[in-house]
């Protein structure tokens, strides 16, 4: 059975002043959507679902629809602020949508089968998508997820700080713990030397270069929904005056994990990874595309030879 791939979109992007989900980036005008659905594709994927706002919907399906056509399956998840929250807690006062966990559960009814799930903005690689989808095609154990991890070294950003899952993994090469840190950059400055920090109210706290970190590449059985809803429900029931508060994807693993519900494999890909956090990382984008392009890793144009 072909998986299916999830991909979050919804997100605001504050940093980065727009919607950078349909900003160009390749050589032709590509998003980078477009190259994560070129290596899904060809990874064996079957369907994709676009987890939108509804305000964007008409926007991804004239850019996506035609050239997706007789390609792979294409559906639409909307992360509406409502969704999936008790009613009994009325109207929700917010204008941010729940976050990551959130944006998954809304794909509940439109996903029957194994699936990924990545983001919008993230460059990830071939490798990755081939490693998950391999996973999800041969896995029976519906109490077993995945993760691709990456060293935070190689995901900072040299105009801000960023947002990252940072994984602990045991010796049999599944996560222990995941959590999320908001606030990641390179120190300068330093006595030694630069070093990676994560920022919180009672400090800095170094990393390792090599720590894995996940940049929200998951992949899941579809058992995982029944939990990740009563997840949600009671994060709602805790937060619903919290209008900034929101519902991770480490969350959800991380329950799963204590309570002894799901176990995840961590796989470490060694494809490049980029992604855009601020409008000052586009130029590095579009310069490690176009050298892709160049090495031949993608063609001259995506869609006329997939």
């Amino acid at each position: 059975m072909q998986p299916t791939l999830l991909i979050l979109a919804a997100g605001m992007g504050s940093r980065y002043g727009g919607v950078k989900q349909l900003d160009q980036f390749g050589p032709h005008g590509e998003t980078i959507i477009d190259y994560s659905l070129f290596d899904a594709i060809r990874a064996g994927f079957g369907k994709v679902v676009f987890i939108i706002r509804e305000e964007l919907r008409a926007d991804f399906e004239e850019i996506f629809l035609p050239k997706l056509q007789g390609k792979i399956q294409v559906d639409f998840a909307i992360q509406a602020l409502g969704s999936y929250v008790p009613v009994e807690l009325g109207a929700v006062e917010r204008t941010k949508p729940w976050g990551t966990g959130h944006a998954v559960l809304c794909a509940k009814d439109h996903t029957e089968t194994p699936f990924a799930v990545i983001n919008a903005d993230d460059f990830y690689g071939y490798q990755a998508f081939e490693l998950i989808s391999q996973f999800l095609q041969t896995d029976t154990d519906d109490q077993l997820h995945a993760m691709v991890a990456y060293e935070v070294k190689n995901t900072l950003s040299e105009n801000g700080s960023v947002s990252r899952g940072v994984c602990e993994v045991n010796e049999s090469g599944n996560l222990t713990s995941v959590i999320e840190r908001t606030k990641i950059y390179e120190q300068e400055g330093d006595p030694a030397g630069s070093r990676i920090v994560f920022e919180e109210a009672d400090g800095l706290t170094p990393l390792s270069p090599n720590t894995p970190v996940s940049m929200n590449f998951w992949g899941f059985k579809p058992s995982v929904f029944p939990l990740i809803q009563k997840q949600f429900e009671s994060y709602a029931v805790a937060n619903i005056d919290s209008p900034k508060a929101e519902f991770y994807i480490p969350t959800v693993m991380t329950n799963l994990i204590q309570t002894n519900t799901g176990h995840c494999k961590v796989f470490r890909s060694q494809s490049a990874w980029f992604g855009v956090t601020y409008p000052e990382d586009k130029p590095t984008v579009q310069a490690a595309l176009n050298a892709l392009h160049a090495e031949g890793a993608y063609p001259d144009r995506l869609w006329d030879n997939a």
